[in-house]
């Protein structure tokens, strides 16, 4: 009786764990809310940047905050470089219009050059 009642218990535990660890039962929709709404302006102000300075690495950056103006909204990135041991920061402002994300202007700011 114990026998059966062992073997019962790992039959069924073998049946429902590859069930349970199965990646593709992750509900996805909860993956893709993951993404952050400013993800696609901080690819932007990364590309910006690398624009203005070709010869920096970009070692991090924070999304810092967005404004809403009105029909306008700005998102603002700091990014932090590093050219030739110099370290230093940039302060990116990407202007759009909410509605159609039309960008009217993005600005660049160079700040704090530290070692």
């Amino acid at each position: 009786m114990n026998k059966s009642l062992i073997t019962t218990c790992l039959c069924i535990l073998f049946i429902f764990i590859p069930v349970l660890n199965n990646p593709h039962n992750i509900d996805t929709a909860n993956a893709e809310k993951a993404i952050p709404s400013h993800a696609k302006w901080g690819k932007i102000a990364m590309q910006k940047v690398r624009e203005r300075y070709p010869s920096a690495k970009i070692y991090d950056y924070l999304h810092v905050k967005r404004e809403q103006k009105g029909n306008y909204s700005v998102e603002t990135f700091k990014l932090w470089l590093n050219e030739n041991n110099k370290r230093f920061e940039v302060i990116v402002n990407i202007h759009f219009d909410t509605k159609s994300e039309k960008i009217s202007k993005i600005s660049l700011q160079k700040e704090n050059t530290y070692h």
